[in-house]
């Protein structure tokens, strides 16, 4: 009997855990590396797709969080700022999967989990609490974006890939020096 009863816990247990499984929408950044992974295997170009699924994932969430920032917003710097965001960020965005599509990289179509939090968090906020939330954000966001851009410049092996970070660089760069002012006006 107790065989039969703990037989029939565990199999309640793994339907359980199924159907919650099955709710949960997987993360499209970690599909999109999961199948670059397997088809990129032996080319070597595993390190350059990663670097292309992680700078779409930004690239979504900064056309995103400038949309956010238009509508959330106090200070109008803040909204311009966001503006800029949208439009370079798209523009890059596009490049990108351009690049990709050569390449034969999957992208992901939406903002990965962790981007995702981050915006939601944002999305909480009004005001000139969202203005220094987002600008403080966006400093250490660009500072990380920065690092990972000047590291496939150097060492992807794809050279295209390689010009693409190098050539996004000097507009990251220029980003996070407004992020940077704007983060001293808000303060």
């Amino acid at each position: 009997m107790k065989k039969i009863t703990l037989s029939i816990m565990m199999a309640a247990t793994v339907v359980a855990f199924s159907a919650c499984n099955s709710n949960k929408s997987e993360d499209t950044k970690e599909v999109a590396e999961e199948q670059n992974e397997a088809k990129l295997d032996t080319t070597g170009m595993e390190d350059d797709a990663e670097f292309a699924v992680a700078a779409a994932d930004g690239g979504l969430m900064e056309v995103q969080l400038g949309e956010l920032a238009q509508k959330n917003a106090a200070s109008a710097d803040v909204k311009k700022f966001g503006e800029t965001m949208v439009t370079e960020h798209s523009k890059a965005s596009e490049e990108l999967k351009t690049l990709a599509a050569q390449k034969n990289i999957t992208l992901p179509a939406m903002l990965s989990d962790d981007k995702q939090k981050k915006y939601d968090d944002l999305a909480k906020k009004e005001g000139a609490e969202f203005d220094k939330a987002y600008i403080s954000f966006m400093v250490d966001d660009h500072k990380e974006d920065i690092s990972e851009f000047e590291e496939a410049a150097k060492d992807a092996k794809d050279p295209e890939v390689k010009a693409w970070a190098e050539g996004k660089l000097p507009t990251l760069k220029h980003h996070l020096e407004m992020a940077e002012a704007l983060n001293k006006k808000t303060k």
